[in-house]
């Protein structure tokens, strides 16, 4: 049943009147806040309810499951009307944000007991996908990003912040990789100009993963707006220091980004600290076929975290740390320096093994610093996020003593960020209680001897409840009233209170305050006087307290920007901790990477699939691709055999390289990889228009046009989507073009079911052919998932079709089909019909690779002839025995017969 948090209507205010011809003051008001933003829904604050009207009360009841209502009040019309308690916020206003709204929180800002009229109230703050920085509406896990598109001519701009953490990034791609951009930051909302027919905007709606999209005034993306925007936030005279020379549609998209957050989020936003350019050239790139492809962060058909690198990589300690892994997933380096500084930690961490156990350790007793002095900077922290900043920072001179053994560069740099906490946190612990409450305003937050007028207060109000606990035992003595007590509430303050039976008794100096149904309630002066003494220590008392909590709240944000190059630092220890950690548990190998176009793996294995099937023993291969020798390994086999696994291993472990990490072999020799590709399963794209099949074709495109020889290309299936002959002409061409096109020869994996393409090798010296093992018994297959040398000339598609439980009459069937066609596939000669033409011309040593040979061409016999004069003038009939002529003999028959 729906939860209907919507009171009776006696219980609301009478101010709800929204639909007389003339509007209440009330309505006028909310109106005019509803005006400022349109398009959010306003949460409008009475009383203890959350009001929302009209369309955003049609909008709240169907998300959230509350009552829909209306008023009219006897008028033509009613007003939608729906709402929920105050504390129910943070529970709906999630609901809300992740079904893709946009939420405006309208909160009193006045006492209502003060108010003289309508009480005051203002838009607090906005929360959308992309601004959202508490807990519930995010993943400790993973960035928050929102980002913002800015068009500048050749380049697009692209920033990029996590409001939750003050991440805050901006670079400049040509317009085509945009979206490759967007799939490596996983943006949950985009802002562009609200300009008419801004092509941003719809890119951003063609992209497959559903983003937010919010239109913000074009004004703030203008280049000088934005540099003065950023100028003055960062308190700078130029943006030159920052490492922004010569950028422009950049600073437009981190400008207009920056005044954007700070209109919805009604904050400075201090903890921005620092823009930091990304240049594309420093990282390998990763188009988002090729991310979604090899389940880098998500698997292709499941919502789970299950069977993806993240998850075969991942053993950090610290949310800090889990996110900074994922960002480097999405973006390997190029830079040889990095990677192999990455690997001297990895190396360290996974041979220590006792640093490695106490690292680990202590990191799990680190909080969140990134989120926890963002939620400092938007004065949300409460004593218990202080205090766990105080305990994390008590931590670091441990984790610098552990390191202080490793002669890593970064490892110093870590342990230099660490340092110079001692003293702060030492003062926050002198402070704050040991186990503060959460709440602000009710005191108990601040230890004592912190202030002397806060420990006089605390003095008073203990005393004075003590004094009022003796007076019940006085006052008792005195009347000789045994059922005496005194008591406390928040209407009627301290009283005296005595039952009907004993009125009589009742002293002259007692004052009648409350008639009850069983009792009277008295109070004295004296008591009146200790009740005023106590009411004042408190209410002082906890305003003091918060005063005080204020203070060093804002002490802990001076230190921001050290607090979050100390995060950065753990968030970068717990990666090489958690690499060594995998690493050393299943035998991964260092790589050793060099410029060059090479990839050579000994016994490398996937670091998903191995572990996933665990009933299964991994079966390890390797890898050969040598520049000059060996580019493009064309692989065949049956389906189920492991091509696919095989393909991807390599691409994953190359990723794995880039990042730092060590990779699941017994040795690797990788080349940087410049750039990534994937051309694999079947997808269609159906809201775009595009069928399987163009997909397909797009992506071919996109690796045709871009890849170079530095790159990694895995094909697998290239062509299945069209007619057979259609899908092998094009995979044919498409390895001719990866093999011939100078600058665009990158290392490739080409996994078919196309045997005609086996003949390939022949024709070109950098294709290799490799085949899939498998071991025939009884009409079975057992796959043995081996790599050899060769090609495979058969597809095993029926015995699969066995193993999916395809009925057998269809089996049956099936095989007779398929005798048929392999009869009309090959010539009298058992050759296959489409390539035998080239199979002849390469015995003639006339390299050609068009299919269908010209008229122009030697005829067939003229071609046979020269092969047989060519092979009889190697003949040494001098060295001819008897037995190896008539063995020479037969083979010229063989030849003369065309086999």
């Amino acid at each position: 049943m729906a939860e209907n948090p919507v009171y009776p209507e006696t219980d609301r205010p009478a101010a709800l009147d929204t639909t007389q011809a003339t509007p209440t003051p009330l309505m006028r008001q909310y109106t005019a806040i509803k005006r400022q933003y349109p398009q959010a829904v306003l949460l409008y604050r009475m009383g203890d309810f959350y009001e929302m009207f009209n369309d955003d009360a049609r909008i709240a009841a169907r998300i959230l499951g509350i009552t829909l209502t209306t008023r009219n009040n006897g008028s033509a019309e009613a007003t939608p009307l729906a709402g929920f308690p105050h504390h129910a916020l943070d529970r709906y206003a999630n609901k809300l944000v992740k079904a893709g709204h946009t939420i405006a929180i309208c909160e009193q800002t006045e006492d209502p007991k003060a108010a003289k009229g309508v009480v005051k109230r203002d838009i607090v703050e906005i929360i959308s996908a992309g601004t959202a920085t508490e807990d519930m509406f995010i993943d400790e896990k993973s960035n928050n990003y929102i980002a913002a598109l800015a068009q500048g001519g050749a380049v697009t701009g692209i920033a990029q912040c996590d409001l939750s953490t003050g991440e805050f990034w901006v670079e400049e791609v040509p317009p085509a990789q945009v979206e490759e951009e967007l799939a490596r930051m996983d943006p949950t909302e985009v802002v562009v100009a609200d300009a008419a027919d801004n092509p941003l905007a719809g890119l951003v709606l063609r992209l497959q993963k559903k983003i937010v999209l919010t239109p913000f005034t074009a004004y703030a993306f203008d280049r000088d707006m934005a540099r003065d925007a950023l100028v003055r936030h960062f308190d700078t005279i130029s943006l030159d220091g920052m490492g922004l020379e010569g950028f422009t549609a950049g600073i437009g998209a981190a400008g207009g980004l920056l005044l954007y957050l700070k209109d919805r989020k009604k904050n400075g936003l201090q903890h921005i600290t620092n823009l930091l350019p990304r240049r594309v050239s420093e990282y390998a790139e990763l188009d988002p076929a090729t991310i979604r492809n090899l389940e880098l962060l998500q698997p292709l058909h499941t919502d789970e975290s299950d069977g993806t690198l993240i998850w075969a990589l991942d053993r950090t300690s610290t949310a800090m740390g889990a996110r900074m892994l994922k960002r480097w997933i999405t973006r390997p380096l190029k830079d040889l320096g990095r990677i192999n500084d990455r690997l001297d930690c990895v190396e360290w961490l996974k041979r220590d093994i006792f640093t490695r156990g106490e690292t680990e350790v202590v990191l799990k007793q680190v909080a969140d610093l990134e989120r926890l002095i963002g939620r400092v900077m938007f004065e949300r922290a409460n004593g218990r996020d202080c205090l766990g900043l105080k305990n994390s920072m008590e931590a670091f001179p441990r984790l610098v003593r552990l390191l202080a053994a490793s002669s890593s560069g970064l490892i110093a740099e870590i342990c230099a960020r660490l340092a110079g906490f001692d003293e702060f946190a030492a003062a926050i612990g002198r402070t704050l209680a040991d186990n503060p409450p959460l709440s602000l305003r009710e005191g108990g937050i601040i230890r004592n001897g912190v202030s002397a007028e806060l420990d006089e207060l605390r003095d008073a109000a203990v005393n004075g409840k003590k004094w009022i606990a003796a007076l019940q035992e006085s006052e008792r003595a005195r009347t000789g009233i045994g059922s005496l007590k005194v008591g406390y509430n928040k209407v009627f303050g301290y009283y005296i209170e005595i039952s009907r039976a004993n009125i009589a008794a009742a002293p002259a100096d007692y004052m009648r305050k409350q008639t009850l149904t069983n009792g009277e309630r008295f109070v004295t002066p004296e008591l009146k006087e200790m009740e005023e003494k106590i009411l004042k220590a408190e209410e002082r008392l906890n305003d003091l307290e918060y005063e005080i909590f204020c203070a060093l709240r804002t002490d802990i944000a001076r230190r921001c920007a050290d607090i979050q190059k100390a995060a950065e630092a753990v968030a970068s220890l717990d990666v090489f901790a958690s690499l060594g950690r995998v690493a050393a548990e299943h035998g991964y190998c260092r790589p050793v990477l060099r410029d060059g176009c090479d990839l050579l793996v000994k016994d490398g294995r996937h670091p998903v699939v191995e572990r996933m099937n665990a009933d299964e023993r991994f079966v390890p291969n390797d890898t050969q691709l040598r520049q000059g020798e060996s580019q493009i390994l064309l692989i065949t086999g049956p389906n189920m055999a492991g091509k696919s696994t095989y393909l991807r291993q390599n691409a994953l472990i190359a990723i794995m390289a880039q990042i730092g990490s060590f990779v699941p072999a017994a040795s690797a020799e990788i080349g940087v990889v410049d750039k990534f590709f994937t051309r694999v399963g079947a997808s269609d794209r159906l809201v775009r228009g595009q069928s399987t099949f163009l997909v397909e074709m797009i992506e071919v495109a996109n690796i045709l046009n871009n890849a170079t020889d530095q790159s990694l290309v895995l094909l697998d299936e290239v062509g299945r989507g069209t007619s057979t002959f259609d899908g092998i002409s094009i995979a044919w061409a498409v390895a001719e073009h990866l093999h011939e096109t100078p600058g665009r020869r990158p290392r490739t994996f080409f996994a078919t079911h196309y045997h005609e393409l086996t003949e390939l090798p022949l024709l070109f010296g950098r294709i290799k052919n490799l085949h899939i093992k498998v071991k025939e018994w009884n009409d079975k297959i057992i796959f043995l998932r081996k790599i050899d040398e060769g090609s495979c000339d058969h597809s095993y598609g029926i015995q699969v079709a066995r193993l999916a439980g395809v009925p057998k009459a269809v089996l049956i069937r099936a095989r007779e089909i398929l005798s048929n066609l392999e009869k009309m596939e090959l010539t009298p000669e058992q050759e296959p019909a489409l390539a035998k033409h080239e199979r002849r011309r390469r015995r003639a040593a006339v390299l050609q690779t068009d299919l269908f040979a010209a008229p122009s061409d030697p005829s067939p016999q003229e071609i046979l002839a020269q092969e047989l004069i060519d092979e009889l003038a190697k003949i040494d009939e001098n060295n001819l025995t008897p037995l190896a002529a008539l063995s020479r003999l037969a083979e010229l028959k063989k030849l003369a017969r065309g086999d």
